[in-house]
């Protein structure tokens, strides 16, 4: 594990960059937050290194305190970098597709599991070689859990190519293409720990980890997907539940909270809505008329007096 480099900094500036350019209003905000905090981590960290990172010798001694603390800081700032311009990749498609709250506890879970994972694969490898040194490999950064998330986004997105150092793979392996490459090109970075991250995925997507979160949140849980529309349409978000088999292929609902004269409706349709919307209540109830003499005419006199001031403006 590297020791942290002081100086210019400029993987830090380099993720300012890109933060910049694809927008604070474009990145959902689990995500966005999850990314705040591993930046404020780095400038003002809650512990020094090698007292933040895990191995089996630290943690089986009973600093448990490394699972929540390792996954948050990084050895410099090209590790930081690295690793948060892949969660503003992933996360943002992640959070948009299953929700906030739902991709909040994915990230927990997997910081903490993943850190679990590494231990005993580590204590595993220390008894079958019979090599104590492996007891005593420190891991520190996020980039266990991106590899959870790529499994994730790979199995809420099937199918599609991946480019590893200029060869097209299926995105259904290139996490392992992916994990030995940087093994071959950064010896310095915790095969063991990618390898963990690339496990709780598994245990995400093809074991029973998805069902057991889903039943330790309780019938509460919120999993959902946010649409995002331009001006033609509403603008809002809708959720489904975790059942997303159709959901890019429904047409979205409006939320109940939104007026619906925007979603899709014709001019004369939209006015009308919107004279029904001016007389709804806070509580929902329609108003009465007003006592003053004002009417609202029928929808068809309405429509006909649009028509006709259309033919007027055409006609000038």
């Amino acid at each position: 594990m590297r020791n942290r480099q002081r100086g210019a900094n400029l993987g830090l500036l380099l993720l300012a960059s890109q933060i910049y350019q694809m927008g604070l209003n474009n990145i959902p905000p689990v995500t966005l937050a999850t990314l705040g905090l591993n930046i404020y981590l780095f400038l003002a960290p809650r512990a020094p290194l090698m007292q933040a990172c895990i191995s089996v010798h630290t943690c089986w001694g009973g600093d448990w305190r490394r699972l929540l603390l390792a996954p948050l800081h990084h050895a410099d700032d090209w590790h930081l970098y690295y690793n948060m311009v892949s969660l503003l990749w992933k996360g943002t498609r992640l959070e948009r597709r299953l929700g906030g709250a739902w991709f909040a506890y994915l990230l927990t879970v997997f910081s903490l599991l993943t850190g679990v994972v590494y231990l005993l694969l580590e204590q595993g490898l220390a008894e079958l070689t019979h090599d104590p040194s492996y007891n005593l490999q420190c891991a520190v950064g996020f980039s266990g859990v991106l590899f959870g998330l790529k499994v994730v986004n790979n199995h809420h997105f099937p199918g599609g190519v991946t480019n590893v150092m200029g060869i097209p793979i299926a995105n259904r392996y290139a996490c392992w293409a992916e994990l030995i490459l940087i093994h071959v090109m950064s010896p310095g970075a915790s095969f063991v720990g990618h390898l963990a991250g690339i496990l709780v995925g598994l245990l995400y997507t093809q074991g029973p980890l998805k069902s057991i979160m889903k039943t330790c949140a309780g019938e509460g849980y919120i999993t959902g997907q946010r649409h995002y529309y331009s001006s033609s349409g509403f603008t809002g978000y809708s959720r489904t539940g975790s059942n997303f088999s159709n959901a890019q292929n429904e047409p979205p609902q409006p939320h109940p909270e939104l007026y619906p004269y925007t979603a899709g409706l014709s001019e004369e349709e939209q006015y009308w809505a919107a004279v029904r919307a001016s007389l709804r209540g806070r509580d929902g109830a329609t108003q009465q008329a007003p006592a003053y003499g004002f009417t609202i005419p029928p929808q068809s006199d309405i429509l006909e007096e649009i028509r006709q001031r259309r033919v007027q403006r055409f006609d000038h």
